[in-house]
């Protein structure tokens, strides 16, 4: 019998040729298009980090220099490389605030003009425009503000752009993250001992019976599900008598105590305040490192003042994903879209920025501000650092206080209730 042939229309061929050739390649235009979004934000990410670490940094490399005076492997590090990195950091963080993340939010909620070719170059346009819009407004406000604020700030004109209008915008940008940093960093110190505690075994005496019991029931079903994984199980049965009995208090005193050097350190630094002028925050153009050390305790002194600067941030991180306005934000896994990326990229950029500056009013460092860290307009008056400091003494004293007494008073009803 002769062979049939397969009959193909011609809808089923073009159908075919899509699926096989042109639906890929739009697949892989839109990770692109996604793709460099994502490396805006991991750019922003790693100046973050760089912000972070850049008064640590600059700690450790004068007790470096301290330790090692005249050491030929040494000669690298000086002032100048020093300086360098804190403009470096100033550059990028506001170029990634002002332009790199709002252009990645623009973009992705653009799709082009009316009547415009639909594409890639369609959606750029409109981000750009909507960008030099932002550019424009911002700076409309900025220049209202100067003339309110400042009479002669007023008559400057266009030409004075970078050198008037910019550092006066980065002044309210840095005066907004230390805002923020003395609100989230009170309540993020008092949140330190909860988060923590979730995360270690507690000793026996601190269990709850009637929780350990109810919860027994549910654990068995999941320890037979988890048996057949490969993983081993980590559960608080199996944690050491040492991990158990004195892991979770040497950590609570270690958080106990480097909150209440903080404290003590703020205090000290208001009484420095009252007392002594030079304790003000302010600008330095020329760094001399390797003179003297920048605590009065020498070495430990500055590694303590590195892990009090490392422990506000983190401090300041969780009071901001704590806290009932920004608890939205949340990164979570598989369930993050890419505005709510940016968003957390542009907190964390904000909060990360400000941290040199909120250290040195804070008096937890004698590091003075290096390059235009320093120029800001506020760090002068002796009010703002004053009430700066009383404010967050107060806070988070609040907060500790706070924290026990609901601590106590919830122990107190489960005993006698």
């Amino acid at each position: 019998a002769p062979a049939t042939r397969l009959r193909i229309s011609r809808r089923e061929w073009m159908d075919g040729f899509y699926y096989i050739f042109v639906r890929p390649h739009r697949r892989n235009s839109q990770l692109k298009k996604k793709n460099q979004k994502l490396w805006l934000c991991t750019f922003t990410l790693s100046v973050s980090v760089s912000a972070v670490l850049l008064l640590p940094i600059s700690i450790l490399s004068n007790e470096v220099l301290l330790m090692f005076p005249h050491s030929y492997y040494m000669q690298w590090l000086n002032g100048s490389l020093i300086h360098g990195l804190w403009n470096l950091v100033f550059l990028f963080s506001n170029l990634s605030l002002v332009f790199l993340m709002p252009f990645a939010y623009f973009f992705t909620e653009s799709e082009g003009f009316a009547g415009s070719r639909k594409g890639v170059m369609a959606r750029v346009y409109e981000a750009v425009v909507l960008l030099l819009l932002l550019a424009l407004l911002v700076l409309g406000i900025v220049w209202v503000a100067s003339a309110f604020l400042h009479d002669n700030a007023a008559r400057k004109s266009l030409y004075d752009l970078w050198d008037c209008y910019l550092p006066y915008l980065y002044s309210g940008i840095s005066l907004f993250g230390v805002l923020l940093l003395l609100l989230c960093t009170p309540f993020g110190l008092s949140r330190m001992f909860s988060v923590t505690g979730s995360l270690l075994v507690k000793p026996r005496l601190l269990e709850d019976v009637e929780d350990t019991l109810s919860c027994t029931t549910f654990e068995e079903d999941s320890l037979y599900r988890k048996l057949s994984c490969k993983c081993p199980l980590h559960t608080p049965s199996k944690a050491s008598p040492w991990q158990r009995n004195l892991g979770y208090p040497l950590v609570m005193l270690v958080l106990l105590s480097l909150t209440v050097m903080c404290v003590l350190m703020v205090c000290f630094n208001v009484l420095e305040l009252l007392l002594d002028e030079t304790a003000m925050p302010r600008g330095m153009e020329d760094p001399h490192l390797g003179m003297a050390s920048f605590s009065m305790f020498g070495s430990l002194g500055a590694a303590v003042q590195v892990v009090l600067i490392l422990y506000l941030m983190l401090s300041s991180v969780v009071g901001f994903y704590s806290s009932s306005l920004f608890c939205g934000l949340l990164p979570r896994a598989k369930d993050t879209n890419l505005t709510q990326i940016i968003a957390n990229c542009v907190s964390l950029l904000i909060l990360s920025s400000a941290l040199p500056v909120f250290s040195r009013t804070l008096g937890i460092t004698r590091f003075d501000l290096l390059g235009d860290f320093g120029r800001y307009n506020w760090l002068g008056n002796f009010y703002t650092v004053f009430l700066y400091n009383m404010l967050f003494a107060f806070l988070t004293s609040a907060s500790l206080i706070k924290t026990v007494t609901w601590a106590v008073q919830r122990e107190l009803i489960r005993a006698f209730g």
